[in-house]
């Protein structure tokens, strides 16, 4: 399983690339595994106010419908068109492919956000709940 350095998780498979006051979120590869052959991804509108937890886009795939939440409180500046006509990018390469970018409007809600070590840890934890 893929998990960069260079982001931040949530307890619901999301990342983020954070650049500046920007954000740039998407789904985390055992996200992209786990929900299987992605089919659909219903982008957020431009211009749209997200409260940290809220649901910004919808996930469809071959196994199931999942909501991606906001991980921050802020606007969303854009969505990854590419996505409506290649919703399979997000399982060829979750990080390489954002769904929106969030301009952060209260950078301390990124302190509870999850290091890497720390959703690893978080992973092996659910692949081991699986298993049971």
């Amino acid at each position: 399983m893929n998990i960069p350095n260079d982001l931040l998780y949530t307890n619901e498979h999301e990342w983020i690339r954070v650049n500046g006051e920007q954000a740039y979120l998407g789904i985390t590869d055992f996200a992209q595994h786990h929900l299987g052959d992605i089919v659909f991804v219903e982008l957020p509108e431009p211009d749209t106010e997200i409260s940290v937890g809220e649901s910004i886009a919808v996930v469809e795939s071959v196994k199931a419908v999942s909501s991606v939440y906001s991980p921050v409180t802020g606007m969303v500046t854009e969505n990854n068109e590419e996505l409506e006509n290649s919703p399979e990018l997000l399982n060829e390469d979750p990080y390489a492919n954002h769904i929106a970018v969030i301009s952060i409007s209260n950078p301390d809600e990124l302190n509870s956000l999850m290091s890497p070590e720390a959703y690893a840890a978080f992973c092996a934890q659910q692949e081991q709940e699986e298993e049971i």
